[in-house]
């Protein structure tokens, strides 16, 4: 398993449309793998593929709290086949823009399909953060991000001080 460089807005990957995967093999898994080793480095709750330059339609989350074992999940193909009416708001943060949380609203509940590590296919329903979280990384497979759902004044200030928070890293790590 490999950490591997995560894209940062504004880059023009990001609104890449991912493409569907083939066949869930090997190289899927070890992608998901390296994906999964990625997010938790971040750390994160979530990561898409196009984040790590790959445009595949995969995904991998673990909603997991600090004192709970590990429940990684895999998604490949995800699908929402219904959604509710009822929109539940939540501060929402994304490793692609990092340091800025800004509160989205989306439907509280879900129905989902996708095929997982082992290709196997899952249909369920997600509810609450899990609802929340797998349409965020749904929304990278099709080049958007959370920052598309605010104002555009809103948009322009989290890419500028994305920028500015990266400068300042970058000027850091010179020292």
């Amino acid at each position: 398993m490999a950490i591997r460089d995560i894209l940062i807005v504004p880059n023009p990957q990001l609104k890449q449309v991912s493409k569907p995967v083939e066949r869930v093999d090997d190289e899927t898994r070890a992608l998901m793998d390296d994906m999964l080793e990625t997010m938790y480095d971040a750390p994160g709750i979530g990561l898409a593929a196009i984040q790590v330059g790959i445009p595949l339609r995969i995904i991998v989350m673990d909603l997991a709290g600090k004192d709970e074992d590990p429940a990684p999940q895999f998604f490949v193909n995800p699908q929402i086949l219904e959604d509710v009416e009822d929109l539940l708001p939540w501060e929402e943060g994304c490793l692609s823009v990092p340091d800025y949380y800004e509160e989205v609203e989306r439907p509280r509940r879900v129905k989902i399909r996708y095929l997982d590590y082992d290709g196997k296919e899952v249909i369920e329903w997600a509810e609450e953060l899990y609802a929340v979280c797998i349409q965020h990384e749904m929304d990278h497979l099709n080049g958007v991000l959370f920052i598309d759902h605010l104002s555009r004044l809103k948009r322009q200030r989290a890419i500028r001080k994305v920028q500015k928070t990266v400068r300042e890293k970058a000027l850091d790590a010179a020292e």
